[in-house]
């Protein structure tokens, strides 16, 4: 069973960034594809960023794409979200999740393990 802790969320105005963390624990870490989520009030859950436990092949929303940075220190069993330039619309709560395959998933059904949240609020 992998347990997946995120930190790191918080109030920032806009234009600001943020880095999230995700620790995970209880599995192999380094087999497994990371995933970041974001949820925003009234809204389904959505695809922000992935990558790949091997070659370190990443995937990202058209949303994020050049302003948020995924990655991955296998040694440390931790994950990052580098968010920057930070817009109100991005104001969600960001969840973490893990999937056993090497496949760069968007799908939210396609992953196992998904930690409990952290709230990040972008204030214009």
């Amino acid at each position: 069973q992998v347990q997946l802790v995120e930190s790191g969320g918080g109030l920032v105005q806009a234009g600001g960034s943020l880095r999230l963390s995700c620790a995970a624990s209880g599995g192999t870490f380094s087999r497994y594809t990371m995933g970041w989520f974001r949820q925003a009030p009234g809204k389904q859950r959505e695809f922000v960023a992935a990558i790949s436990w091997s070659l370190g092949n990443t995937k990202y929303a058209d949303s994020v794409k050049g302003r948020f940075t995924i990655s991955r220190d296998n040694a440390k069993n931790t994950v990052y979200l580098q968010m920057n330039t930070l817009k109100p619309e991005d104001t969600a709560v960001y969840y973490c999740a893990a999937a056993r395959t090497i496949a760069v998933l968007a799908a939210t059904g396609g992953y196992d393990y998904w930690g409990q949240g952290t709230q990040v609020t972008v204030s214009s």
